[in-house]
Formats: structure tokens, sequence, C-alpha cells
């Protein structure tokens, strides 16, 4: 055959929620279909499981750097402190979205590079 020939076999139609709404299928055999069948745990499974951080470190690392957990700085450039500012400033910021705390940061460094005392 041709590598640029078209397969022309079609493939049985997987069950749609439409098709389960309407009693066409049963919810099983949605899920089968669509490869979620998955069998309850029994007391054995449970007693033989290992927990995930054991058996895929680097996945359970790139969830939690994508929760928002960060290792430690390799070189802390940054100092943590208490700071009151103006309401209207804050409010100001905070309508900016997320990274509002980063952007007051930016500009106070803008300010400090233009030489301002």
């Amino acid at each position: 055959m041709n590598a640029n020939a078209k397969n022309t076999k079609k493939l049985p139609a997987l069950p749609t929620l439409d098709d389960l709404a309407s009693g066409k299928v049963t919810l099983d055999e949605y899920e089968i279909a669509h490869g979620e069948d998955v069998p309850e745990w029994t007391d054995e499974d449970f007693a033989h499981a290992r927990p995930t951080r054991e058996i895929f470190p680097e996945i359970v690392e790139a969830f939690e750097k994508m929760r928002g957990q960060r290792g430690p700085q390799k070189t802390p450039t940054k100092e943590r402190i208490g700071l009151r500012l103006d309401r209207d400033v804050v409010a100001h910021f905070r309508a900016t979205g997320p990274g509002w705390q980063g952007r007051i940061n930016e500009v106070l460094a803008r300010h400090v590079r233009n030489g301002h005392k």
C-alpha cells in the first residue's frame, strides 16, 4: 500500500454521553468503551501498594512544582520583610491580578536603578 494512501477502515463509534443519558448504553458499557473501567481495590491491593513517590519520584516532583511548591532557591536573591503600604497602592496592584507583589518589587527596583533616593 502506498504510504500516502488513506486508511478507509472505520473504527466503531464510541458511545457518547448522550447515548448514556438516553439509556442506549449503561454506565458500565460507556466506561468499558472509553477505557475507564477500573476495578475497586481489595484489601490485598492496598497491602501491596507503594507510595507514588517511591515508584515515580520525578513525576511527583513535577506535580509539586506545578502546584507552586518550589525547591530551595539556588541563590536567594530576595529578603522576606513586613511592609506597610497605603491601601490605595495595594488596591491598585492587587487589581492587576496574580503576581501583584512581584510587580511592586519591579517598580521599586526600577526606581532604585534610576538613581532615586
